[in-house]
């Protein structure tokens, strides 16, 4: 399989690494000094295209990515959500194909699929209340994470006493603190902290006056992630529409 890449950061060189130990071939590699290559016969000729970069270019992308007739794989956070009925519209009626993740670790998707599981138990016993908190490295520009939107709104969706998830604190790279603790009843907090250079944690925590239960995911490097990518773009280049995670690991549905 022919793949394009779409950002070359620590990101898109360890997905390389994999693709290629997967017998795939990089067949284009797009950067920020290099956008003509979108036009390029070795970008339109690629049978998938995967996108690491940055909310304020990850829209950009994908419509770059589509107006070349090339499928993509993104694992950009921070940037579906204001696109969605675009994305889903050229999907259904142009045949363009994105295969999007807020995580493509397979630890995360089990990690989720748990989640969404102790919701629901935990929605018949109210005296346990609901937090969550992620931390990743200095780099990352959205807060909250993307997977802990994701886990929250499994969350919200499974316990009638949280009616929405909302910003908690968050924890800069110079120690500041911004945010507030102070939130309703009804509302998940979600705090953040940006720090070093850690690949990503995630921790649900069920708290009642008798005990505590905790959830935790911590990445130790970026490789599960690239491998879930690669993964992900070898289920996109034999499909086509709107697609995610629980398309590729039906455990998750």
């Amino acid at each position: 399989m022919n793949i394009a890449l779409i950002g070359y950061g620590k990101m898109g060189k360890t997905v390389e690494e994999i693709a290629c130990k997967r017998g795939h071939k990089i067949a284009c590699i797009v950067e920020i000094d290099n956008p003509e290559a979108f036009g390029s016969k070795a970008f339109k000729q690629a049978d998938v295209a995967i996108e690491f970069t940055c909310p304020q270019a990850a829209y950009g992308n994908c419509m770059k990515t589509f107006d070349a007739g090339v499928k993509l794989v993104s694992g950009s956070t921070g940037w579906l959500d204001g696109h969605l009925e675009e994305i889903e519209e050229r999907c259904a009626k142009r045949g363009d194909t994105l295969f999007w993740s807020s995580n493509f670790s397979l630890g995360v998707s089990i990690f989720s699929a748990v989640n969404r599981y102790l919701a629901s138990i935990m929605n018949d016993f109210p005296g346990y209340d609901v937090t969550m908190s992620e931390t990743h490295h200095i780099h990352k520009l959205d807060a909250p994470s993307g997977t802990a939107i994701t886990l929250a709104n499994d969350i919200v969706a499974r316990l009638d006493r949280k009616r929405k998830w909302v910003k908690g604190t968050l924890q800069t790279p110079d120690g500041m603190v911004q945010g507030s603790t102070c939130h309703a009843s009804d509302e998940l907090p979600v705090h953040s902290v940006r720090e070093g250079e850690v690949p990503g944690i995630h921790c649900i925590r069920y708290e009642s006056e008798a005990d505590s239960l905790t959830l935790i995911h911590d990445a130790k490097n970026r490789r599960g992630f690239a491998l879930g990518a690669v993964l992900a773009a070898e289920f996109t280049a034999t499909h086509q529409g709107l697609l995610g995670m629980d398309d590729l690991f039906p455990f998750l549905k």
